[in-house]
């Protein structure tokens, strides 16, 4: 299976200047673990994930105040769309994260984390719990 076939399509893409609570919000309000940052002024791409956020506040920072870039990593690693999921998951060992931008043209077309990879891998099904 390809990294196309699992990843999600909806990226959320904030600016650097997003405080981590504004991005916490989105996040959250999405139900999503990472968002592309995109800094239109040099052009570069980075990636801003729970993680990323859950360390800042255990360091006592202040999310009114902390800005995305200040906690973006910038050295990403990025994902093709024609990579294999064994591509992508040994791309995230090697890294240790769990979240890829998929770069198509050099424009982020979507993220394949973790979890999509194993829902990809799985003979389970997800089910909702039938109305009691």
């Amino acid at each position: 299976m390809l990294v196309k076939e699992a990843m999600s399509t909806t990226v959320l893409t904030i600016g650097p200047a997003h405080t981590l609570r504004q991005a916490a919000r989105l996040m959250a309000a999405r139900r999503i673990g990472a968002a592309v940052v995109f800094d239109k002024d040099t052009f570069g791409i980075g990636i801003l994930t729970e993680r990323d956020i859950l360390n800042s506040l255990g360091a006592g920072e202040n999310p009114d105040r902390e800005t995305a870039q200040s906690h973006t990593t910038s050295d990403v690693v990025f994902a093709a769309p024609d990579w294999t999921l064994d591509e992508a998951a040994g791309a995230m060992v090697r890294g240790g994260f769990r979240h890829l931008v998929v770069l198509d043209n050099l424009e982020p077309v979507g993220i394949v984390s973790v979890r999509d990879i194993i829902r990809c891998w799985s003979d389970v099904s997800v089910r909702t719990p039938a109305a009691a």
